[in-house]
């Protein structure tokens, strides 16, 4: 489950994304070079649960993706192209194996200079392999299909799938994406076999043109997920006038009106994963903000939780983190896995334990988003991870440590599974 939003500015085309998966699933933030496939013609790209044929040369990139898969959740390239992916829950089978949704991301990120050209990429992948595999940390069973939001300097695309057929059309002004299909009559482009597929199968019995989310989406999962009230949140927040960064990172730290534990189903952009069947895969497990385009500037927390984090800076034309955005699947010294006993320490008593801390996070914040030399990027990576533990003394004051309730009581187990207890 997750949250993106695309936004055309004068200051140029943004892209931001909430990726939403379940908790205690690492999320590490990764800078890979750029190189050249091998040249013998066997050569074979691993990803995350399939080998596929390597191809060309690969743009470098920097990434965020969970710790045990070889795709990302989100990410840039050198060229400034970015792109973000959602799960989408369609009528289509998924795949027992194939291309995971974010293994397409990370090879579209490596194969395309532009949104169009990420488009390209990602539909001729479809064509020779199947969307599918494992795509839940704990749970194995979890498999879905994606949609994808591509921003380069000039143009946004969105593209939507259901298993091998899919549509796209391209982005103007502010558009928002969660976890529901939502391109219909209106596509751009669409696979030449989606609307003969659809009326031989039932999906599509009215004339004229397809309807490709009213074809292939599934309508229990939709409500479930919450897609539709989350879209209609991230859409009116980012629509509003202001400065685009600071626009974009309010949106993805609202919590919908509400508090972390309020309702059965996620309805807020900074999601905390709860005890409910429809929330248990709701946690906010890391955060980009990236202005796109020939000069891309990216931002990304490397950790949970956006309303309790720090966008920090990355560079995409070169490592300069030397591994600081490193997590394990397993709790470790990271700055995710750090940054983590801080959130479940805040969640027992939020109203009156994120307050206190928010000021210090704000003037940290604020010197990382303006800081453009690269060279100080690493500083401020090691800051944040720095000052975590006197944010922690801080909230330990403020607050009640043990407060009871289903909610409690799931994000005690869950800490006692992540060996955090």
């Amino acid at each position: 489950m997750c949250d993106t939003i695309v936004l055309a500015s004068p200051e140029g085309m943004w892209l931001a994304k909430n990726s939403d998966r379940e908790p205690g699933e690492a999320q590490p933030v990764e800078w890979h070079p750029a190189g050249f496939a091998p040249a013998s013609r066997h050569a074979r790209r691993r990803c995350t649960h399939a080998s596929i044929d390597d191809e060309g040369s690969r743009r470098a990139l920097v990434i965020s993706r969970p710790a045990w898969m070889w795709g990302a959740e989100m990410g840039a390239n050198e060229h400034g192209l970015a792109i973000a992916n959602e799960a989408v829950f369609t009528r289509m089978p998924v795949a027992t194996h194939g291309l995971t949704g974010m293994d397409l991301l990370r090879l579209a990120l490596e194969r395309a200079d532009t949104a169009r050209e990420g488009v390209d990429v990602i539909t001729e992948l479809l064509r020779r392999h199947p969307q599918g595999g494992r795509m839940g940390h704990r749970n194995h069973g979890f498999r879905y299909h994606s949609s994808f939001l591509l921003a380069d300097g000039r143009a946004a695309w969105l593209l939507e799938t259901a298993g091998w057929l899919w549509a796209a059309r391209r982005i103007e002004g502010c558009f928002t994406s969660s976890n529901v299909l939502t391109i219909g009559r209106d596509h751009d482009l669409v696979h030449p076999e989606a609307a003969a597929y659809a009326r031989e199968q039932g999906l599509w019995r009215e004339r004229g043109d397809l309807d490709f989310a009213r074809a292939f989406g599934d309508p229990l999962m939709a409500a479930a997920s919450g897609g539709h009230r989350r879209r209609a949140c991230t859409h009116t927040l980012a629509s509003r006038p202001g400065d685009p960064w600071q626009v974009l990172a309010a949106a993805l730290r609202n919590h919908g009106g509400g508090h972390p534990t309020d309702g059965w189903r996620m309805h807020m952009p900074c999601a905390h994963a709860s005890w409910l069947p429809t929330r248990r895969a709701g946690q906010t497990t890391g955060s980009m903000i990236t202005r796109t385009g020939p000069e891309p500037r990216v931002w990304m927390t490397g950790t949970s939780s956006p309303c309790l984090s720090v966008w920090k800076p990355v560079a995409v034309d070169r490592d300069v983190l030397a591994g600081r955005g490193h997590a394990g699947e397993a709790p470790d010294g990271s700055l995710w896995w750090t940054h983590e006993r801080l959130h479940r320490r805040v969640l027992e008593d939020h109203a009156a334990r994120e307050p206190p801390i928010a000021a210090a996070r704000a003037e940290l914040e604020a010197r990382a988003r303006h800081e453009t030399d690269p060279s100080q990027f690493a500083a401020l990576w090691d800051e944040h991870r720095e000052r975590i533990a006197d944010w922690h003394a801080t909230v330990a004051h403020h607050g009640r440590s043990a407060r009871r309730g289903p909610f409690a009581w799931y994000w005690r187990r869950q800490s006692s599974r992540d060996a955090l207890a």
